[in-house]
């Protein structure tokens, strides 16, 4: 009990105390499509990253930008699996990620490779629930909601 619990603390604040090694993945003057590709390789497991026309030509313009080398990356894909395919499960092997779009938020300082078909933003269906909420004027029971 508590000896194990001691054993686990000094093991802890031991591992407080040493000395941190982190390094980046990449340098912030790395051309973005070398950024993707080194994320895609050493992050996901592919074997290379394939760019649709219409992101190469995005990517190419941010990356003439005088501010590219102060912008991030934030690779957008699905959750469900380390590819951009959610079917596709544990950690495949030979297999390319795609980009088919970036985006660009300069507010935040991120250029943005979207891959697989994913919606960034939730959206709301084509008749949303809150259409069916309404007050009983002359109880002022709200209705609808359940």
């Amino acid at each position: 009990g508590g000896e194990g619990a001691l054993e686990l603390a000094d093991a802890v604040m031991d591992a407080c105390n040493d000395k941190a090694e982190f390094k980046p993945l990449y340098s912030w003057d790395m051309p973005f499509k070398e950024r993707i590709e080194l994320v895609a390789r050493d992050v996901y497991g592919a074997d290379g990253v394939d760019f649709s026309a219409e992101a190469s030509r995005k990517l190419a313009d941010i990356q003439k930008r005088g501010d590219a080398n102060e912008l991030g990356l934030c690779m957008v894909k699905t959750h469900l699996s380390l590819s951009d395919d959610p079917g596709v499960k544990g950690a495949p092997k030979g297999w390319r990620l795609r980009i088919r779009d970036v985006l660009i938020f300069g507010g935040a300082g991120f250029v943005v490779p979207v891959s697989g078909s994913i919606t960034l933003m939730p959206g709301t269906g084509s008749n949303p629930s809150f259409r069916r909420v309404d007050v009983d004027v002359e109880t002022g029971r709200v209705k609808g909601i359940f």
